[in-house]
């Protein structure tokens, strides 16, 4: 695989590519976060997903062989692997442990895009803000399953609020109302969560 790889550093802000974009392989990411995201004509942005170290994307459009049908834009310093298309098929057919894992990812993946269907069909937007707390939780390394806990955010406010389908006003209020409750405690991008066992029981 390696002779199909080359490395891509992208500065906070940058556009890797655009909807429409012819792709040529997939990325994965080594540092740094990566935006997907909608952009309408009239420049409205729709966050389809925030991704971090250790993950890939574009892997079903390259299957597909069309072209980008989001952007992606770093949210902060990024380097990432490029993977091309032209060796992933290869190794494929050689090995089928491999193989099992592109396909296995990919499965991954739609599980995800359905839990999301599900949460903004079914779900409040205060369980939406919760699960994400609980989700960003689970990132944190030494987080005890009890007890205290402090994140940061890992991007704007407004970029969070539209990856869980919700306005900035929205998602703010809701924030305020989880902080008037006792549940977190709001420093600006460092969320503190008094008890994580509470917060994590008031999931309706």
């Amino acid at each position: 695989i390696a002779r199909g790889v080359r490395e891509v550093r992208v500065p906070k802000g940058d556009i890797l590519f655009h909807r429409g974009d012819a792709c040529t392989g997939f990325h994965l990411i080594l540092r740094g976060q990566i935006k997907l995201a909608f952009t309408s004509a009239d420049g409205n942005e729709k966050v389809v997903e925030i991704l971090r170290p250790g993950q890939t994307f574009g892997e079903a459009v390259m299957f597909m062989d069309k072209p980008y049908v989001v952007m992606a834009q770093a949210l902060s310093d990024a380097t990432l692997l490029h993977i091309g298309k032209q060796v992933v098929p290869e190794e494929m057919a050689r090995d089928p442990m491999f193989r099992r894992k592109i396909i296995a990812g990919l499965a991954q993946r739609l599980h995800h895009v359905m839990a999301d269907v599900e949460s903004y069909s079914l779900r409040s937007g205060r369980d939406r803000i919760v699960g994400y707390l609980l989700r960003e939780e689970e990132f944190l390394q030494e987080a005890p399953p009890e007890g205290r806990v402090s994140l940061r955010l890992p991007t704007s406010k407004g970029t969070i609020a539209s990856r869980l389908n919700l306005t900035q006003e929205h998602f703010s209020r809701i924030l305020h109302e989880l902080s008037a409750a006792g549940l977190i405690e709001v420093e600006g991008r460092t969320i503190h969560i008094p008890d994580i066992g509470k917060l994590r029981a008031s999931l309706s």
